[in-house]
This record gives C-alpha cells, structure tokens and sequence, in this order.
C-alpha cells in the first residue's frame, strides 16, 4: 500500500459558502434499476464549487489555503480576491499558500495564472484548456497533467494534449499555466479492496467466471479465456474497439490521432 503525500494540504474543512450537497446513485437511474455496473456505497462526499472559467480579470488573488477535493484527482486551492470575492480553482504544481495569482492578459506567465492561449507563447506548459470560449476548462485538468502549446495560426492553435493527440484550439479560449499539481497521484496503490470500497467502487466480476446466461464470454469446461475477442456482458467489443463515431463534426480539429 501506498499514500497520497497530504502535507501540502492546509485546511481540513472547505469553505462552506462554496460547498453544495451531493447524493449518491449507486449507479442506478431514476427507476432504481442499476444503469452502471459495480458501484455502490462509498464515503459521504459534499460537492465543492470550482471555477473553470477564471473570467474575474485584472483582479489580484491571494491563495488562502490548499485542499482536498474527493471529488477529482487533483488538489483544489481557495483563492480570495482583492475585492472579497472567494473561489476554488485547480492547484497547480508549486502553488503554495500567500502566493497572488491573477487572470487576464496582463497576467504574469507563471504557474496559476490564466490567459487565453493567444496571450500565452508557444512552447510553455499549459493545463485547465477550454474548448469553446467561456464554456469552462475541460482538457488537462486531471492530477500531474499538461499540455504543450505547440504553434498558432491565425484563429487556432495547435495544442499536444497528455494523450498525445495534437488538437486545434481557438486561441481565444483559456487556459492555466503549468501543470496541475499532486503529480504523485499515479503512483498510489490501494493496498486493500476496502480502500476501493470507500471511493464507491464494488468488486467488479470477470465475464469469464460467468455461466453462459450471464455473460458472452461465461461457461466453458475448466478455465477459458473465453474465446474471440472480449466483448460486454451485451455483446458490444471491448479492448481496443473504437467507439467515436468516425462522422463527429469535432474530427476535423484533430491534427495527430493519440497513441494507440
């Protein structure tokens, strides 16, 4: 078994004001039936309200604390604005507390702060990158992750995302520089099911333990390894089938397909 290094941390509790209520589904829908395999239970989570968009600009921001979030694999960081005004964003790599961070294109190019990519040069680190303008931060935001602002053209730049997949963004959406921060995440090893039990995990079973009513790949004499190629317990293919539909609009942004 292996731990997360917690001594970054500094509060115990979040701020109340930007906490809501969350409940649990147990993987199941609005009729009670189970829609999502293998999960249940789990530690009681509230939800904490982070702030993707980083619109607030011109407005200095001191980081007031460092903090869990039970809900992503990164750490979440409480900044306070010269104004008064709170919020949560996504910590990244050698944010501490008293350090001022600040949004807009007269912001600093250093770690925490955010611009829109066509204020930011090419070849830094980015992470927290929109991809529509003013929709909010939705690649890289994931513990330790980064992208490469490769190059820009005109209204679009070129983006390597952690996947490896170079992909053409508007250069007037936003994103954070550095890398967020908990790198060390990859590396921790539950060490026992009930650790897996408190996230909300339930012990997944093998289709091929399975009889054959229960799953494609069940039955057989002895042990089998089920013969042809996995597929779900519907008989969709599984394990390297692709499943993006080769018509998606989105396509056409894509520059390099990510490693297979």
């Amino acid at each position: 078994m292996t731990a997360a290094d917690y001594s970054v941390l500094t509060a115990d509790k979040p701020e109340k004001s930007l906490t809501r209520g969350k409940r649990a589904t147990g993987g199941r829908n609005c009729y009670g039936r189970i829609t999502t395999r293998f999960r249940g239970a789990g530690n009681k989570r509230s939800y904490r309200l982070v702030d993707f968009k980083r619109m607030k600009e011109g407005v200095p921001a001191t980081v007031k604390t460092i903090e869990y979030d039970p809900n992503r694999s990164a750490y979440i960081a409480l900044i306070c604005y010269a104004d008064g005004e709170k919020a949560y964003i996504i910590q990244t790599a050698g944010m501490k507390v008293g350090d001022v961070i600040m949004n807009g294109a007269k912001s600093e190019i250093k770690p925490g702060n955010s611009l829109k990519i066509k204020d930011i040069p090419v070849g830094v680190n980015i992470c927290c990158i929109e991809l529509l303008a003013g929709c909010g931060a939705k690649l890289a935001r994931s513990a330790g992750q980064y992208a490469v602002l490769r190059g820009k053209e005109e209204d679009y730049a070129q983006v390597k995302l952690p996947s490896g997949e170079v992909r053409m963004v508007s250069v007037e959406c936003r994103a954070t520089i550095g890398e967020v921060g908990n790198s060390e995440f990859m590396n921790v090893k539950m060490g026992k099911a009930g650790k897996k039990r408190y996230l909300g995990m339930r012990p997944h079973v093998r289709g091929v333990v399975m009889n054959p009513v229960d799953h494609p790949m069940g039955g057989g004499e002895g042990r089998t390894s089920g013969g042809g190629h996995p597929v779900s317990p519907w008989g969709k293919l599984a394990k390297g089938y692709r499943t993006r539909c080769p018509k998606k609009t989105s396509s056409k942004f894509i520059v390099e397909r990510r490693k297979k």
